[in-house]
């Protein structure tokens, strides 16, 4: 038996974004559109008729903007929103708001553009829909998870159960084992929030850390800049030779690759043009590659809440490499697909809630 096809409902003050969208989602035989509405409330209106599997959400509108529908579709009526924004710096820490009120995902108002551009924009809408049928919608508001400020327990056993890069050798002579310790992280839907859970738990002294979080170019800016208001730890978003230091976090730039190189003894980050890669870009699975093959057993690979694939493949390199390997586990993700990828694939050592990926990513570091 077929299964039903998600069913989205837009939002949107602009015909011609109303038109585009549901040429793009209809265009997939696994989406339905289910209505397209002009303003918040004749959304409301659609809503009170029927429950959609997700909607699509403008932030600016006549009469209520898209935040403050947000809120309130949240605090009464919890549906999985993905919002629709266009690609502007100015409105990027509008957007880091909306996914602290609860929005799942961000996408990229879709415009008249070249055909493999339009056409690569057309994937990651309806990636970005079907992960967000698939997420928990979870109503805004910070916690403040707890400080990881010393190192757990040993981990328990580890588990029996194409890339830009080729794959990785297990390191050798000048890769062996050195006392500096970098983490390389990969999250998709859910993983703005939990990223600031995870970053609020570390130290100033923590490793140095290198993020991939699928997020549309300009916006990776902003979210950089606000993690950094709120983490002991330094967080910026990732220019081309960079240095991974202690204490720093590195966001991957939307919109480009970037991975993990090694001259001498330091660490330091590319950030490159490319075609997507397991539908990403930037990919998650670029920059545990790169890892495996710079750092080696230096290195800790931590997979979170995401759809798809994206990253399980590098993460068994970066086991295979001699890397400690962590997935964020079911209940605490929004959406249990890039872990469950990675754990079935035999490249996890760890799962863990997310309260723990910060003491696992420090008894790491203190081991070394």
């Amino acid at each position: 038996m077929a299964a039903k096809p998600i069913r989205v409902l837009i939002v949107d003050d602009s015909a011609s974004v109303r038109q585009t969208l549901t040429q793009i989602l209809s265009h997939d035989p696994d989406i339905e559109v289910m209505a397209a509405a002009s303003d918040p409330y004749v959304a409301a209106r659609r809503i009170m008729d029927e429950t959609p599997d997700v909607i699509t959400l403008d932030v600016e509108m006549p009469h209520m903007d898209g935040i403050t529908f947000l809120k309130k579709l949240m605090a009464q009526h919890p549906v999985p929103v993905v919002m629709c924004s266009s690609l502007t710096t100015d409105g990027s820490e509008t957007l880091m708001q909306a996914l602290e009120a609860g929005a799942v995902d961000i996408i990229v108002k879709p415009k008249i553009a070249a055909a493999d551009a339009l056409a690569e924009s057309a994937v990651t809408i309806c990636d970005v829909v079907k992960a967000a049928a698939k997420a928990r919608p979870r109503p805004g508001g910070a916690r403040k998870p707890a400080r990881a400020s010393a190192p757990c327990a040993e981990p328990a056993p580890k588990l029996t159960a194409d890339a830009m890069l080729p794959p990785a050798r297990r390191p050798a002579g000048a890769m062996a084992k050195t006392t500096e310790i970098v983490a390389c992280i990969g999250a998709s839907t859910g993983g703005t929030e939990a990223l600031k859970d995870f970053l609020m738990a570390l130290p100033a002294n923590a490793p140095g850390i290198v993020i991939v979080q699928h997020m549309p170019e300009k916006f990776t800016a902003a979210f950089a800049k606000r993690l950094d208001g709120l983490c002991e730890v330094s967080v910026k978003e990732a220019e081309d030779g960079d240095p991974v230091l202690r204490g720093h976090v590195l966001i991957a730039p939307g919109g480009r690759h970037t991975l993990l190189e090694r001259r001498g003894a330091r660490y330091h980050v590319s950030v490159r043009e490319g075609p997507l890669v397991s539908r990403h870009r930037p990919s998650v699975d670029v920059l545990f590659r790169s890892a495996a093959r710079a750092a080696g057993p230096n290195a800790v690979g931590v997979i979170m809440t995401g759809m798809g694939d994206d990253g399980a493949r590098g993460m068994l390199e970066m086991k295979q490499a001699g890397a400690f390997t962590i997935a964020q586990d079911e209940a605490s993700c929004v959406v249990f697909g890039m872990p469950k990828e990675a754990i079935n694939l035999g490249g996890v050592d760890r799962i863990v809630g997310l309260d723990d990926i910060a003491h696992q990513v420090l008894w790491a570091q203190a081991r070394s």
